[in-house]
């Protein structure tokens, strides 16, 4: 049964590299699960020096903006691996499902979630999840944005409930937030 760990914070706070530097402390193949859809260049060359930060660390990388629980059964056992990010996931959710009519609930991204914990589960290795902390800053001004922001929450308080730790990095430092025994 996999170890999930859980990083989160604020933009910039350095949770991404907290998470890459943890997870290549553990010996053995990993898999780096990227959910950011290329929308402008911009995001392109962020996406681009994500990558380069990877190289040559044996990492193989997926991009998958939806299907996470899929990706994470189809991985192997014994792998490490980071999805960066859930807080996009939910961003590429919710605008799957607009698309077709359909509006994403708490209900429906806990849904997702425990669907995401499970397959981590099933896994041997070592999951890290990396998660913004969206709901720290000023209330949005409309109401999909609200949504977006709830649904984060939501998504980050069912991850934490059911990792094994969960580490907030602000302004760079690491503050364990949970430790299982």
């Amino acid at each position: 049964m996999a170890e999930i760990i859980l990083v989160t914070g604020g933009s910039r706070s350095g949770k991404s590299s907290y998470a890459q530097k943890k997870a290549e402390e553990i010996p053995g193949a990993r898999l780096f699960i990227a959910t950011c859809p290329i929308i402008d260049p911009e995001m392109e060359e962020r996406i681009r020096k994500h990558r380069e930060a990877r190289e040559g660390r044996g990492w193989k990388t997926i991009e998958e903006t939806v299907n996470l629980a899929g990706v994470i059964r189809r991985s192997g056992e014994g792998r490490t691996v980071l999805v960066d990010c859930l807080t996009l996931w939910i961003n590429n959710l919710m605008y799957k499902e607009e698309k077709v009519g359909a509006v994403v609930t708490e209900e429906i991204i806990v849904e997702y979630c425990r669907e995401l914990v499970a397959a981590c589960r099933e896994s041997a290795g070592t999951v890290f999840l990396v998660a913004n902390e969206v709901g720290m800053g000023i209330v949005p001004d409309n109401e999909t944005a609200r949504r977006y922001r709830d649904i984060a929450g939501r998504c980050n308080q069912e991850i934490a409930r059911a990792a094994d730790k969960v580490i907030l990095l602000v302004c760079g430092i690491p503050l364990p937030v949970k430790e299982q025994p």
